[in-house]
């Protein structure tokens, strides 16, 4: 396979220039050229438009018997935020990197698949099978994208999820839930606290129990390639006058799970903290709402082929050794999973930088990406 790094680097530039920073998304303009430039390469594409302004492109080429492999990234962005040295939304080389929002975090993983997608198409003769490029919205903030596409139950045998992972080989990331907890007090004057009940300081015998279960509970949930489980608070509000004791405090947790926990069980488990904080504090506390999130934990077994050709070929490319790694955050590799697909993740790039200021992604790197996701997919449909 010969690199076309001049084509590659225009694809990217392109790509970092529309604003697709979740919230709110707007991913619609990015995934129309991104169907444009699949449709060119010769294959079937739709452009899937579940909200106003959010959409998927997949596309598929059949070519021959064989399994279904699929390539997915996400075309959303983390805001940009400030703080950076030059435009986000401006690719920039310097130094044998490559700086803008998105570099990594993930429109230079999905460059380097379409560059894989151009060469497995003029290769026919070297694979058989169904090659998939899905690229979807909204991975960021609550996968709805890939929701979306797995609601139709589609056939993946094999996926290669690209994110930052400096083009190794994750097979495991853990899963999050946000419960928003309301602890209910009763409203007085500021100058007779007495007189009413202190949301915000029942809250706090709450978030003692929080603290307690994390540390003798969760932490002992530990998985060898994720770490352990937790739970946190994350944000607290409450109170509407200076001078006003607070009937009400709103608490949002972050508990993260990790591969092999019921998400069921970890819901269950915060509804036990509450009724302990009202059994032994008198705390009235409810969960109003679960906000939406990346999805659950997953992993794929170490003995699957892909998981060993994604080894083999990372190894081949890029050196180290032949072991596989984890994610401490999630990825769309669980809504895959869900419809029977088996899968690792692979991505040119660092989680460390990736929603920071000056996000980039080495140069060498990102081309290598193209050749990694190459040989994965050609190997998984050999002919």
């Amino acid at each position: 396979m010969t690199l076309d790094e001049s084509r590659m680097l225009t694809l990217l530039e392109r790509l970092v220039a529309f604003d697709t920073q979740n919230p709110p998304g707007r991913e619609v303009e990015a995934a129309q050229f991104l169907e444009t430039t699949l449709r060119d390469m010769g294959l079937d594409t739709t452009l899937s438009e579940f909200k106003p302004g959010r959409a998927n492109v997949i596309a598929h080429l059949d070519n021959g018997p064989g399994p279904v492999f699929a390539f997915n990234s996400h075309i959303d962005v983390v805001p940009a935020g400030d703080g950076w040295s030059s435009d986000p939304l401006r690719l920039r080389e310097d130094g044998g990197n490559l700086y803008g929002r998105g570099s990594c975090d993930a429109k230079g993983p999905i460059v380097g698949m379409l560059e894989a997608v151009r060469d497995l198409v003029s290769n026919r003769d070297t694979w058989s099978g169904t090659l998939l490029a899905v690229f979807v919205a909204d991975e960021e903030v609550a996968s709805e994208g890939a929701r979306d596409y797995v609601a139709d139950k589609p056939i993946v045998d094999f996926c290669l999820i690209g994110e930052p992972t400096s083009n190794t080989t994750v097979t495991a990331h853990k899963g999050s839930m946000r419960p928003r907890v309301a602890v209910h007090g009763a409203m007085a004057h500021s100058g007779m606290p007495d007189a009413g009940e202190n949301a915000i300081l029942r809250a706090g015998r709450l978030l003692g129990l929080i603290e307690d279960f994390h540390r003798d509970h969760l932490c002992k949930r530990s998985h060898a390639l994720v770490g352990s489980a937790s739970l946190t608070v994350t944000r607290l509000s409450g109170g509407i006058a200076d001078n006003v004791v607070p009937d009400r405090c709103e608490l949002l947790l972050d508990r993260r799970m990790v591969p092999g926990e019921d998400e069921q069980q970890a819901r269950r488990e915060i509804e036990n903290l509450l009724e302990t904080a009202e059994r032994e504090f008198g705390v009235r506390a409810e969960i109003v709402e679960y906000v939406p999130t990346t999805g659950g934990a997953t992993e794929t077994a170490l003995d699957e082929r892909i998981v060993q050709e994604s080894l083999a070929v990372s190894a081949k490319h890029e050196g180290g050794g032949g072991e596989p790694n984890g994610f401490q955050g999630g990825c769309d590799l669980v809504h895959f999973r869900s419809v029977g697909a088996t899968g690792t993740v692979i991505g040119p790039g660092s989680i460390d930088v990736a929603h920071k200021p000056d996000e980039f992604v080495p140069r060498d790197e990102f081309m290598r990406s193209a050749l990694i996701y190459r040989d994965i997919a050609q190997s998984m449909l050999r002919s």
